[in-house]
C-alpha cells in the first residue's frame, strides 16, 4: 500500500463527514463551508489519481477546478454576507 492510497483513504473517510454537515448544517455558512469541503475533497482525490496514474494533462484539470472553486466561494461569502446586513 502506498502513500497515495493512504491519502485516497483519507478523503473518502471525510466525504461523508462532510456531506453529513451539507445536509444537517444549521446556517448557511455551514452549508458553505461544507460544499467548499466536498470540491476540495473531490478535486484533492484527482489530483492524487493524477499523481498514480502519472497523467500530467489532469493536473491542469486540478488547477482550473481550484481557481473555479476559490472565486465560487469568494462569490457566495460575499452574498450571505449581503443577506445578513440590516
Amino acid at each position: 500500500m502506498t502513500a497515495v492510497d493512504i491519502l485516497l483513504g483519507a478523503l473518502a473517510a471525510v466525504m461523508p463527514v462532510a456531506l453529513w454537515r451539507l445536509a444537517a448544517g444549521p446556517t448557511d455558512a455551514d452549508r458553505v463551508v461544507a460544499v467548499d469541503l466536498t470540491f476540495v475533497v473531490l478535486v484533492a482525490a484527482v489530483a492524487l489519481l493524477a499523481v498514480r496514474t502519472r497523467e500530467s494533462a489532469v493536473l491542469v484539470l486540478v488547477l482550473v477546478a481550484t481557481l473555479v472553486g476559490f472565486l465560487a466561494t469568494i462569490a457566495v461569502a460575499h452574498l450571505l454576507e449581503r443577506r445578513n446586513r440590516p
